[in-house]
């Protein structure tokens, strides 16, 4: 008798395990078409499915996972998307920028061809469109780094330098023209040597463009150069009085094509404080931006410093 009760609690043991099996494969069987139909849908164009599942379901891991890959290529796709528009606007952009200097160009080098000016009136023709050949070379030049820098083709060539020489070096050329613009300027750099791994070229963009900005956006009629060495860190700082920019605007003046509305006229081609932003990461180094407008806007960027050779 003992024997008879034990066989069939086996029975009814062995009829509940294949009963709970059973029920295991038909969810599991379920999931698993769940999953195709909800993948279907992911391929078909619909990044926003979800597989719902529960901790203790044998699929969870495999849903969890799939949900991931599903989170990060949704990401993904959302961040080239943003990508092309980017592209579509910078190549609306560019268009704009490089048509309007380059047919006014060719305007001035029309009219001295076709001999409609002469004298002191064509050698000013020339002179204007020297200088308009010049800024759309500038230009060209800042597209061309940009779309290197983007592309992760810029390739740098760091020394050991000293930064204070190398920066005065770099204000050295925009004497003249703050000289032609009537701006003052005034320039705090040690004489002590202060050394940084430096790509001297993308260095000097950085000044350049910074300066630059200043004195196309700004309408400051000032303009300083200061470094001082804190600890294991050197801060380059270069600020204006001009107009300033707005609080709410200084999260994104180094993102690409962006153009203060307010604080910024429309010059310019909305690249140069993204490059610097990019090539002041490429040396390891941060930039920040404190304004008042129409008092003060500082530009610091903050960079690791080296011994001395």
């Amino acid at each position: 008798m003992d024997i008879v009760k034990l066989l069939i609690l086996i029975i009814l043991l062995l009829t509940l395990l294949v009963a709970i099996l059973l029920y295991e494969l038909i969810s599991i069987r379920k999931k698993h078409i769940l999953i195709s139909e909800i993948l279907d849908e992911i391929k078909e164009g619909n990044p926003n499915r979800r597989i719902l599942a529960r901790n203790n379901e044998i699929t969870a891991d495999i849903c969890y996972k799939i949900n991931d890959i599903i989170a990060t290529n949704s990401s993904k796709i959302a961040e080239l998307e943003k990508s092309d528009m980017a592209y579509k606007q910078l190549m609306t952009s560019l268009s704009h920028d490089v048509r309007t200097p380059l047919t006014s160009l060719i305007g001035y080098l029309d009219a001295i061809h076709n001999k409609i000016v002469d004298g002191t009136e064509k050698d000013e023709y020339i002179e204007i469109a020297r200088n308009k050949a010049y800024n759309l070379k500038d230009f060209i030049d800042m597209l061309f780094e940009w779309f290197k820098l983007d592309s992760k083709e810029r390739i740098f060539h760091f020394e050991n330098i000293d930064i204070n020489e190398l920066t005065r070096s770099i204000i050295a050329d925009w004497i003249p023209s703050f000289d032609k613009n009537s701006i003052k300027f005034s320039i705090d750099i040690p004489e002590a040597e202060y050394y940084a791994s430096l790509d001297v070229v993308a260095y000097a963009r950085i000044i350049n463009n910074i300066i630059q900005n200043s004195m196309l956006h700004s309408n400051g009629t000032q303009i300083g150069i200061s470094i001082v060495q804190k600890n294991n860190t050197i801060e380059i700082t270069i600020n204006d009085n001009g107009k300033g920019i707005a609080e709410k605007e200084i999260p994104y003046v180094f993102e690409r094509l962006y153009k203060c509305d307010t604080a910024r006229s429309n010059k310019g081609s909305g690249l140069g404080l993204s490059i610097v932003k990019e090539l002041v990461t490429s040396h390891n180094g941060s930039i920040s931006i404190e304004s008042v407008p129409y008092d003060k806007t500082s530009f610091t960027i903050t960079l690791p410093a080296n011994k001395a050779l």
